[in-house]
């Protein structure tokens, strides 16, 4: 918790800074309606779509979904932490800063993570000098060779090698002084029952480090025949492989020119394409693509281009990559790196110039979807035909007009489905979760989304309930226990009506503290539309989200009195009682509607 002195400080910094000014020295802005508009500072783009709203002292981008504070801005613009950017816009502005007050858990954090990041240092440093320098490092040398991977690149991304030996790293620490305790908290050692031995042996060291450089863990690749094959540090105070990305602190800049990064499986893959002059490469530590990874990315360009193995386990990690960026509206391609090899195994054979006209086929996310249904499902059968139509509703409901009737007329061509029929799945699909059955020539049923109206009024909710937290109150009383329509909205609502009661301000920084990056940058996006007017009042609003509401339940129960009738379940008149008590409801509300209408 902090002090009430500190929390008044940054209150005083945050009321004495003028964000417009702020965001104006980094970024050339133009006046249009109520806000300033740009292109992002964050990501490449050539039509602005970042927002700045001075009288609400935000900033958002509508295009990466980039938003904050003040602070928030100057902490990415800067590559620094939130609490540096308060620091570095008090000192400009001659505020002095407060003794802060810490608990003893906070001190025993950062002590800890100091420890831990010069662990780190010292470690890269020791598995560099036994590659370099000492007869344990000839088998890694010999690897890297193999590779093509020469002294210079070795040197720029500190590569290094780990002894086949239990103790070395250890004993030569405990020589200079480090704790047991601390190795193991490190994730350089690990506990056996006859005690504790390195953990990373006989394994090139490839170090890994957060978007600012700092080294925060290993990832090893065993020589010989090995399991596994892969070894990654643990999870630690520095180390949250969802969060990280290989070789993105080198990659940036070159993304950001490029306004696109190119996104592989495994560290070799990046270094490789990196040492022959491609630099707009990052890695995913080998694992499955993550939100959070997803974010990181469009800081610095807004397409993402996929170019995992080209083998089968390599395609599933594509596909589910791109379910993630689908939710985040972020642009993305895959590269298909032909006769099944990895980006590695390619630039090595081929060369760079290779690649680069390599990368200039990459396929949309619709043109490898197609392609993928096609090859992992029999389309000559009718079960088949329908697994590779579900499988492409996501992609096919998100499509513009244009690409969607294309995608359409290929399907039709393809699968041989009338395009009546895929025009109507198209228009039934929601992914909101609910199970629902696709079969061709089977009965339909409609799922509800929540659409722009609905999350529109909860955005100008949110907008009054900023402005009066009495609003968040009344809108959880009006919804009640139920989940609501869109649940970033209700996460939130949920969380300013707890602050109301307890007479706290839910500041925006509290908010991604307590509820995360997303719902911070939702009440961002809300907070910054251009709105002169608000076309509604909170009856309206309260009204569309009821409506909503009542709606999703209303299906939620009729599907399932469905399935339960069709498997010979009685208890199906039961939901078909309560989904017949929520229709009553909704006819209740649509009626009160019109007599409002009416009235007035």
């Amino acid at each position: 918790m902090r002090s009430a002195e500190m929390d008044a400080f940054i209150a005083r910094v945050r009321d004495a800074s003028d964000i417009l000014s702020v965001v104006a020295s980094y970024v050339p802005l133009k006046k249009k309606g109520r806000n300033y508009w740009g292109c992002c500072p964050f990501h490449s783009e050539k039509t602005p779509s970042f927002s700045v709203a001075p009288e609400k002292g935000f900033f958002y981008c509508f295009g990466c979904h980039a938003g904050g504070n003040v602070f928030k801005f100057i902490s990415m613009i800067e590559n620094i932490s939130y609490f540096d950017a308060i620091r570095v816009q008090a000192e400009k502005l001659g505020i002095s800063m407060p003794d802060r007050e810490k608990s003893k858990k906070d001190i025993e954090k950062e002590r800890k993570i100091v420890d831990l990041q010069r662990m780190m240092e010292m470690a890269q440093a020791f598995f560099h000098n036994c590659l370099v320098k000492t007869r344990y490092g000839t088998a890694g040398l010999r690897y890297f060779a193999g590779r093509g991977i020469g002294a210079d690149v070795i040197e720029e991304f500190g590569l290094g090698f780990a002894p086949d030996a239990p103790g070395k790293l250890r004993d030569a620490f405990k020589k200079r002084g480090v704790s047991e305790q601390l190795l193991m908290e490190a994730g350089l050692v690990t506990e056996r029952p006859n005690g504790l031995y390195d953990k990373f042996r006989n394994r090139i060291m490839i170090p890994i480090a957060d978007d600012r450089g700092r080294v925060v863990g290993f990832g090893g690749r065993v020589l010989g025949d090995g399991q596994p094959k892969y070894l990654n540090s643990p999870e630690t105070l520095l180390f949250n492989k969802r969060r990280l990305l290989f070789g993105l602190d080198r990659a940036k800049k070159a993304i950001r020119e490029a306004g696109k990064v190119i996104l592989v499986e495994g560290y070799m893959d990046a270094i490789s394409l990196a040492a022959a002059g491609i630099k707009n490469v990052a890695a995913s530590l080998g694992t499955a693509f993550t939100a959070e990874q997803c974010r990181l990315l469009l800081r610095y360009a807004d397409e993402i281009c996929f170019c995992y193995d080209s083998d089968e386990a390599g395609q599933r990690a594509t596909m589910r990559a791109l379910s993630i960026v689908r939710a985040t509206g972020a642009r993305a391609q895959v590269l298909i790196v032909p006769d099944g090899k990895d980006p590695d195994e390619f630039v090595r054979k081929h060369g760079a110039d290779a690649f680069r006209e390599l990368s200039k086929e990459a396929r949309s996310i619709g043109d490898f979807h197609l392609e993928y249904v096609q090859r992992i499902n029999d389309i000559r059968t009718l079960d088949g035909k329908n697994k590779a139509l579900k499988a492409l509703l996501p992609v096919l409901k998100e499509s513009g007009p244009v690409e969607q009737n294309d995608y359409i007329q290929r399907l039709r061509s393809t699968l041989g489905i009338d395009e009546g029929i895929i025009r109507q799945e198209i228009a039934m699909y929601s992914d909101d979760g609910l199970k629902a059955e696709y079969r061709l020539g089977a009965k339909r049923h409609s799922v509800y989304m929540a659409d722009d109206a609905v999350r529109q009024a909860g955005r100008a909710l949110l907008r009054m309930a900023w402005h009066d937290p009495g609003v968040a109150v009344m809108v959880v009383a009006e919804l009640g226990s139920e989940p609501f329509p869109y649940r970033l909205h209700e996460k939130l609502f949920r969380y300013m009506a707890e602050c109301a009661e307890t007479n706290v301000f839910p500041s925006d920084e509290a908010i991604e503290e307590t509820l995360g990056a997303e719902a911070q940058e939702e009440l961002c996006h809300a907070l910054t539309e251009d709105t002169p007017e608000e076309k509604g009042s909170y009856e309206v609003f309260v009204r569309v989200l009821l409506l909503a509401q009542l709606k999703k339940a209303f299906e939620e129960h009729r599907l399932r009195a469905d399935v339960m009738e069709r498997e010979g379940n009685s208890n199906f008149l039961q939901e078909l009682t309560k989904s017949q008590r929520i229709k009553q409801k909704i006819d209740e509300l649509n009626q009160q509607t019109k007599l409002k209408e009416t009235n007035e």
